[in-house]
């Protein structure tokens, strides 16, 4: 044990493991406004989404009252492998900043995706898989979802097609390997071959791609193949909530040592870890059972909570799928090739949208140097290479844990790491043999994205 008796790692039984998702819509007062057809306006039906996904995932991303929905038995089995993941104290990053602040880091990078993804993965494809489905199709960023994807699919002897966002494909070749090892077919977005995929390169010659495009393009395959849907690793509803086991052991385990933590820092690109690690401390914070501050960390080149406009807007560039109520800086937003990776999308989940909007929840934006420089204090201290994704977080962790030492403060302070870097090595040479750089979006590029929001 260390001080005050908290180990540096706090581990659950497998006993502990939750048996529930959490679906914090189910205690919100105000609801996430619901996906339109962007043909009529009217709210998506279940009919109309079950041509796109699967069945119950469906289901799961209509419920807005059920609080709680059971993990299949099989889900948990998996999650066995992995589950339930460690909470950390950083106690050596504390002593290197010199901070009265107490600094716990969720891990989620202990399974082979590297990264949270796998949690709804495995969800995603057992539906597909009890549905009689033959495969799936889906897009991915950085790689951890389209990993975590193929992993699942593997697992569940399902055909897997990824569209790999195309400065991802190119800058991470290994990531792509291990989705082809698992069986994976990945094709760099936006492609030939696809119809929106063309329509998009006619556009915006030498794209390097964005989550938004590679979206078009994974729909479009699945609703032009039989036997298949599309699955999303973030953003939508059904996602956060098999995320939620994230923020229900990250809560089980402080409540184990009556640590009441001051604030929840995660990092935000479409939503899925921040939703999953925020989640049961959200529904406190709903119930009005405690008071946390919650802080969503997104990239300065892609900052849609902070810059954006909340408004109705497509989820992806080839306007294929429904409108959702979010904040986004545009569906024809195309970010800078930095190296924010799986952060890289023009919008941000109706759910955090919502709660961001009630003032629930804070955000804030960082540029890359300053991530890559928190993720180096933290490698070299804590002993596990972060992510770019989840160094977002670190940054702003680290910024707080640094006023509590002016202030004399004595927080707690949680944030989620949610993967390893192992993969992003391209970035760590760039940062370390400073060749990289930090762009930031004009009001004018932003305007000129803005101008083209649908009319809802």
């Amino acid at each position: 044990m260390s001080e005050n008796n908290i180990p540096y790692k706090i581990y659950l039984e497998e006993s502990e493991m939750p048996r529930n998702w959490y679906n914090v819509r189910g205690d919100m007062k105000n609801k996430p406004a619901p996906l339109l057809n962007p043909a009529t306006l009217k709210p998506m039906t279940a009919k109309e989404l079950g041509a796109v996904f699967c069945d119950e995932l469906v289901q799961q991303e209509l419920d807005n009252d059920n609080c709680y929905i059971p993990i299949p038995e099989e889900i948990r089995d998996f999650y066995k492998m992995y589950r339930p993941s460690p909470l950390v104290r950083a106690y050596c990053l504390e002593k290197k900043l010199g901070t009265p602040a107490k600094i716990y880091y969720k891990f989620e990078g202990n399974n082979t995706s590297g990264s949270h993804k796998l949690n709804s993965a495995i969800a995603q494809a057992y539906y597909a898989k009890k549905q009689g489905l033959k495969g799936v199709t889906t897009e991915t960023g950085a790689g951890q979802w389209g990993t975590a994807l193929s992993m699942a699919c593997s697992y569940f002897d399902l055909d897997c097609k990824v569209y790999m966002v195309k400065v991802s494909y190119e800058q991470k070749p290994f990531r792509r390997e291990v989705m082809r090892t698992y069986g994976a077919s990945v094709t760099p977005s936006p492609s030939e071959s696809t119809e929106v995929g063309r329509r998009i390169l006619e556009k915006h010659p030498g794209t390097t791609g964005s989550l938004g495009c590679a979206i078009s393009e994974a729909v479009e395959a699945a609703t032009s193949t039989e036997g298949y849907r599309y699955v999303l690793g973030s953003v939508l509803n059904q996602v956060l909530l098999h995320q939620s086991v994230i923020g229900m052991e990250t809560k089980a385990a402080l409540d184990k040592y009556n640590i009441k933590p001051d604030m929840i820092i995660g990092c935000a690109g479409g939503g899925s870890n921040l939703g999953g690690l925020i989640s049961p401390f959200m529904g406190e914070k709903l119930r009005g059972e405690a008071d946390y501050q919650i802080i969503a960390v997104e990239p300065a080149s892609c900052p849609s909570l902070t810059r954006g406009k909340y408004a109705y807007d497509f989820c992806d560039t080839g306007m294929v799928c429904p409108l959702a109520k979010m904040y986004t800086l545009g569906s024809n937003f195309i970010p800078s090739a930095n190296h924010a990776g799986g952060l890289r999308y023009h919008g941000m989940s109706s759910t955090l949208s919502q709660l961001y909007a009630d003032g629930l929840m804070e955000a804030r934006s960082v540029e890359q140097t300053a991530v890559f420089d928190a993720a180096t204090q933290f490698a070299r201290v804590e002993g596990i290479l972060p992510a770019p994704e989840s160094a977002h977080a670190i940054r702003v962790a680290i910024d707080e844990a640094v006023k509590c030492k002016e202030t004399g403060e004595d927080k707690t302070i949680v944030f989620g790491l949610t993967g390893t870097g192992y993969f992003d090595m391209v970035a760590y040479q760039k940062y370390n043999d400073g060749e990289m750089s930090d762009y930031i979006p004009t009001d004018a590029e932003l305007e000129a994205s803005f101008a083209t929001l649908p009319k809802v």
